[in-house]
């Protein structure tokens, strides 16, 4: 099993180097720079922008340099916050993302295991079909649907939950889980897809973090894209790739010890 796991890891360091030169090249080609969003400065400003963060550079140039970093674990300074490395931005928006994950598995395993006991014990009855139908509702209906459709009810119409932040109060954290959680129901449980639902988790967190305006890293990433912020997109796709690797392995590693068919094979 060991070989096993050592030979998933030599794959996984490739496909991270591939994944990082497909972002590198990729935001290279969208139009715009960095600093397009700015008021007009003058010539000479914007060339020592540029000369400051290497842009002036071959493009090759850049991407070797920015594949050296990459390898010592430096993923550089990010172009919209001054002074501020992106690897800070990432250990920033990581716990606000991570909690809002924790409470939507929460959910998830909360409404689905019990809609799923309900189902079971009273099949082929209205006790089976409706939350059954609600279940399937949820995880087909896109999260930036339910996300608004949430906070116009019980937000704006009822007023009972804040529609947006990420305080100290519960209350901050019920409209963003449930919207993130709802997709979830049916994978959580199946240990042979925590990879998969990891990447639902955090593709959902891009749209959530940004409807309902939360300081996590899903948010940054989407900001990035929109401000292009060429190292925070690359460091965060970088990173979210690896985590969603590194839950794919562990999935496998379950896989593994739980089934000794699948280790025998192996």
């Amino acid at each position: 099993m060991l070989q096993v796991i050592l030979k998933r890891i030599a794959i996984a360091i490739p496909v991270i180097l591939i994944v990082a030169s497909i972002t590198f090249f990729l935001v290279r080609m969208a139009p715009g720079g960095p600093f397009d969003a700015e008021k007009v400065v003058p010539p000479q400003v914007m060339k020592n922008l540029n000369a400051v963060y290497n842009l002036d550079a071959p493009l090759i140039v850049q991407y070797k340099d920015y594949m050296f970093n990459l390898i010592q674990g430096d993923f550089g300074p990010s172009f919209r916050y001054p002074g501020r490395s992106v690897t800070e931005m990432i250990f920033t928006g990581l716990p606000v993302t991570f909690e809002l994950a924790f409470y939507a598995i929460i959910f998830a395993m909360i409404i689905g295991g019990l809609a799923g006991i309900i189902a079971a014990v009273r099949r082929n009855t209205l006790l089976d079909y409706i939350p059954m139908t609600i279940a399937m509702i949820g995880i087909c209906m896109p999260t930036f649907l339910l996300g608004p459709l949430l906070i116009l009810y019980f937000g704006i119409h009822l007023e009972v939950l804040p529609v947006s932040g990420w305080g100290s109060l519960a209350g901050d954290k019920i409209l963003p889980s449930i919207t993130l959680g709802a997709a979830q129901g049916g994978l959580v449980p199946v240990v042979s897809f925590l990879g998969p639902a990891v990447a639902g988790l955090i593709g959902g967190s891009f749209v959530v973090e940004t409807i309902f305006q939360i300081p996590g890293l899903g948010r940054f990433y989407v900001e990035a894209a929109f401000n292009r912020d060429y190292t925070m997109i690359l460091g965060t796709t970088i990173f979210f790739s690896t985590l969603i690797i590194f839950f794919n392995l562990l999935s496998d590693i379950a896989v593994l010890l739980m089934n000794p068919r699948a280790r025998s094979e192996a």
